[in-house]
């Protein structure tokens, strides 16, 4: 039952990020539509996302601390009640501020509470195949843009933006609900004194303060707050930069759902990869790779070279998210891998708060995003550079212990 329940519990995890981060993400979709009919700046609403990323930071470390103590479960019905409820009022809101406030703190505060702790959930459940399962729960975020964002054109384009966040917030009540009831805790083993030392000492792991102070923390933070500052804005810019070169509407957003697309791949090879090889030089070299396409995209301006890219960028940063949460889980053990993974999860929230802020200021200011996609570049080098510095597992010593 344990063994086969586990896959449960990637697939609902999978379908709760999908529907929440694709939901929050969606903004994009809204950008343009926007920015249109209210005459609101695209700054002024790109800074909702910016909200969205900083109270995700702060939720996702407090619903990482929650699920340790409470379980999973009712952190995440919490959050799918809160998500729906939060994109019907922002759809009913008549002035920037209030959207700002609505969408960007409720959307974030509810948001949060699905990834960070679903990730948690599910590296307590696999001992074996671990990068592959987290990666699969993240896939959820992959298929996103296939699906949600897809659907908020759609309705945009038959209705208007107030009517689709409208819509997406009861269909977020209506798959989310169902999903959260499926979650439960990992089981617990049934006899911990027949594993051996080497298990015993990783499920003990280090304590909250322990891991605090740790160096290993500290490198795992800083590089996942980089890898996030580098990509946020390209990829919430990428449907407004690519109708700024030519791009119809309609085939702009399709350059968003390759991406997801592309990401679900990178996610399940980065997996498959992190399991064979080691997750260290596997994120090392996805961060490689996700640096200079993010440079490349100030040469391309053809649909077929913006599909072609996709593929490749889409891959590289969808492949090393779920990377994080694995070498958390290998550095500090099971038992405070909510609180743990949540914080780390903050700070890659504050790094992606900086891009959409950051790329709405650009093209209001230079009116293109050349310096947007420079700046990410360069911040995305430097994610290179601190992976590089990540400290021994230790696991090896505290097998000695």
């Amino acid at each position: 039952m344990s063994f086969s329940y586990r896959w449960v519990i990637v697939g609902a995890g999978a379908l709760m990020t999908c529907v929440a981060i694709g939901a929050m993400f969606s903004l994009a979709i809204f950008l343009e539509p926007m920015a249109t009919t209210t005459h609101w700046s695209r700054a002024g609403i790109s800074s909702a996302m910016t909200l969205n990323f900083l109270v995700m930071g702060v939720g996702g470390f407090a619903w990482g601390a929650a699920t340790d103590r409470f379980g999973p479960r009712i952190v995440v019905l919490t959050g799918a009640g809160l998500l729906g409820f939060a994109l019907v009022l922002a759809s009913q809101t008549e002035s920037l501020l209030a959207f700002q406030l609505t969408y960007g703190v409720l959307v974030g505060l509810a948001a949060s509470a699905f990834f960070a702790p679903m990730i948690a959930t599910t590296t307590a459940w696999f001992e074996t195949n671990r990068s592959l399962a987290v990666s699969l729960v993240s896939a959820g975020m992959g298929v996103a843009p296939m699906t949600i964002s897809p659907f908020a054109r759609w309705l945009i384009s038959a209705y208007d933006w107030r009517t689709a966040m409208f819509v997406i917030g009861i269909v977020a009540w209506a798959l989310l609900v169902p999903a959260a009831l499926l979650i439960r805790r990992s089981p617990a083993p049934a006899n911990p004194a027949d594993a051996s030392p080497g298990l015993i000492a990783e499920s003990e792991g280090m304590s909250i303060k322990q891991a605090f102070r740790s160096p290993q923390l500290l490198v795992l933070g800083l590089t996942f707050f980089a890898c996030c500052a580098a990509h946020a804005g390209p990829i919430f810019h990428m449907v407004s930069y690519a109708m700024v070169c030519g791009v119809a509407p309609m085939a702009a957003v399709s350059i968003y759902s390759v991406e997801g697309l592309a990401g679900l791949g990178g996610r399940v090879l980065f997996g498959v990869l992190g399991d064979r090889l080691g997750v260290k030089p596997v994120l090392v070299a996805g961060l490689m790779v996700q640096a200079l396409a993010i440079a490349t995209y100030l040469v391309v301006s053809q649909l077929s070279e913006f599909y072609a890219l996709a593929v490749i960028f889409g891959g590289a940063y969808g492949g090393v998210m779920p990377l994080y949460a694995v070498l958390a889980r290998e550095y500090f053990g099971p038992r405070i891998i909510g609180t743990v993974f949540g914080a780390v999860t903050m700070l890659s929230s504050i790094g992606m708060a900086f891009g959409p802020l950051a790329g709405g200021w650009v093209f209001d200011t230079f009116a293109n995003y050349s310096w947007l996609f420079i700046g990410s570049a360069v911040v995305g080098l430097g994610a290179v550079a601190i992976a590089l510095a990540f400290p021994p597992l230790p696991r090896a010593r505290l097998q000695q212990a």
